[in-house]
């Protein structure tokens, strides 16, 4: 009952009323300001994201230049420019550990992950690191006009990238 009887008080005091509800005001307006600013810092995940598709363009940028470097040196091609696509990021296998064990005719195989680190600090052991899949490739030549030049570049392409000579486009470069 002193609650209500404070608050009937506080009723009659007008001055104290009003800066109370001014510093509520304020405090709320502050709460609503500080999310809009944005924070200096990115979340995990999308740090981890971007630095996934950082590594798929550096890896196909660089496939790119050393597909072109090798391409100059092809009997006609003279300039040449290269497009690849990726269809995939970079993947990683974990290496695992098993058990077979066979009954009856049955034969039951066990898989765990291998894990490492302690705590919280606990993570999967990383075996192998595969580069991300190449889809297509376009190629751009001055000389593309002949049909030995061009069957040429698509042979190269074709045993550089392993890709069929389907997914492998071959155009004239002006």
């Amino acid at each position: 009952m002193e609650i209500i009887e404070k608050i009937k008080n506080m009723q009659k005091e007008k001055r104290l009323l009003t800066a109370v509800t001014v510093l509520g005001m304020a405090g709320l307006l502050l709460i609503m300001i500080s999310s809009l600013i944005p924070e200096g810092r990115e979340e995990p995940e999308a740090a981890g994201t971007k630095a996934l598709a950082s590594y798929s363009e550096s890896y196909c940028r660089e496939t790119e230049m050393r597909l072109e470097e090798f391409l100059r040196s092809v009997e006609g091609a003279g300039e040449v420019k290269v497009y690849l696509t990726v269809g995939s990021d970079e993947r990683y296998v974990y290496a695992t550990e098993g058990k077979n064990s066979k009954s009856d005719n049955k034969t039951e195989v066990e898989e765990k992950y291998v894990i490492i680190g302690s705590g919280s600090d606990r993570s999967a052991l990383v075996e192998t690191v595969e580069a991300p899949e190449i889809e297509g490739a376009v190629i751009a030549c001055t000389g593309s006009g002949s049909p030995v030049v061009e069957e040429r570049i698509y042979k190269a392409v074709s045993a550089a990238l392993g890709l069929p000579t389907s997914k492998i486009y071959v155009t004239k470069l002006e």
